[in-house]
């Protein structure tokens, strides 16, 4: 009973809340015009900035809510949702741009739990990767919208598909015992994508994201890496095979997995794409809840420190837990966050030019559990030099010189 309480106070909360209007489909200047008005509503805790540009020179807005809006504060985790990949899949888009007016309403509003969230967290939101495409999609009457009509960008061009194929690289590394996190884009990756996949994968590089969910419409259920599966010959016919990720028991609670720290899943909201205007009210009071508690997540696993002798944040350093293939790193100022389930885990803190340290941690349902690493220079000691024989050569044996592996990379500001 206690367990199901906390779920029940929290949906409370958000039914006593106001309901956000507004519920209209918004064009591209309407979309721009929404996230301008939070921002002016909530301007200390919010910022907008863009990504870049669509084919069609359209801004790709990121409205970020913080109680320090444009910078990272240590050990607060950055969390993202990107709506409207496919530009027909609309739902999404409509409901990142309620969900940001509503947590500037209920911020304003002293709504305890909306604070706190912003407060812990650095939270960004995407209504629209692909607003060429929803442009296209919008034009088309309810009745005569195809169910691909507006869904890639202004080239042709299936965004969703368009990232480098970095889970072949990861298969073969699973073989071949190579990295298993971060593994790096191809020399040629500009070249291979669109402008605003290019500007995501700029942005997912720029910001050491946490936890994040991509909003699709077409159907309703979650994907969770990896999306691509094994594919092998079998009886001269090519099959498909389950495979689950290192941390397939954390993603059942893409490419981001497997370039970066992140966790992010895809949600597919509605059997419908272009769900009609007079539904839109319904399906945000269906999803609010779980798009609040969502963000929540962030704050579950372990995060902390990772620093040297002179308590300087190490940067790119390696978090291991034992039995799960899949390391995350620090960022530009030495933290880090692992997200976990509740449990007991042995995490591994390591470094280039540093011994690494490993502790035991528990890992409990209520909040993250802080772990901070201080680790010591590894210092290599090279072997006695040797002289050639001879009647006066010493027979004493020369003192061990001592060289220093590598110095302590400096903490960027």
């Amino acid at each position: 009973m206690a367990q199901l309480l906390g779920p029940l106070l929290r949906a409370l909360l958000l039914c006593q809340a106001a309901a956000t209007g507004n519920f209209v489909h918004h064009s591209y200047k309407e979309m721009v015009q929404a996230l301008f008005a939070v921002q002016n509503e909530c301007p200390y805790v919010t910022r907008i900035y863009s990504l870049g540009h669509s084919v069609q020179g359209r801004h790709l807005y990121v409205l970020e809510f913080s109680d320090y809006p444009g910078l990272h504060e240590p050990l607060e985790p950055e969390f993202k949702y990107v709506g409207n990949m496919h530009g027909n899949e609309v739902l999404g888009r409509e409901l990142l741009l309620q969900l940001s007016e509503f947590l500037c309403e209920e911020y304003r509003r002293g709504n305890e739990r909306i604070t706190r969230l912003i407060h812990d967290t650095r939270i960004h939101i995407m209504p629209s990767m692909n607003p060429d495409g929803y442009e296209v999609a919008a034009n088309q009457s309810p009745t005569t919208n195809g169910y691909l009509t507006g869904r890639n960008n202004a080239n042709g061009v299936d965004l969703n598909r368009n990232f480098p194929d970095l889970n072949t690289i990861m298969y073969h590394n699973e073989k071949s015992s190579g990295p298993n996190h971060h593994i790096p884009l191809p020399n040629n990756w500009r070249s291979q994508v669109e402008p605003e996949t290019a500007a995501v994968i700029q942005w997912i590089s720029s910001y050491n994201f946490v936890l994040s969910a991509n909003l699709h419409g077409g159907a309703v259920v979650a994907n969770y890496p990896y999306d691509k599966s094994h594919s092998q010959r079998v009886r001269g016919q090519w099959t498909t095979t389950n495979t689950p990720t290192p941390d397939d028991k954390l993603f059942q609670k893409d490419f981001n997995y497997l370039y970066t720290n992140c966790f992010e899943i895809t949600l597919e909201l509605s059997c419908n794409k272009f769900p009609p205007q007079e539904d839109l009210e319904r399906e945000w009071l269906a999803n609010r809840e779980a798009l609040v508690a969502f963000m929540e997540e962030v704050h579950q696993g372990i995060k902390g420190m990772v620093l040297d002798e002179n308590n300087n944040g190490i940067v790119g350093a390696v978090l291991s837990v034992q039995g799960i293939g899949h390391d995350v790193t620090s960022g530009d100022q030495g933290d880090y966050f692992r997200l976990l389930l509740p449990g007991t885990y042995a995490v591994t803190a390591s470094a280039r030019g540093y011994q690494p340290q490993t502790v035991s941690v528990t890992v409990g349902p209520a909040g993250p559990s802080l772990v901070t690493f201080q680790l010591k220079q590894d210092v290599e000691k090279k072997p006695p030099e040797q002289k050639a024989p001879g009647p006066r050569a010493s027979s004493k044996a020369l003192p061990k010189k001592v060289v220093p592996r590598a110095a302590p990379r400096e903490m960027r500001s």
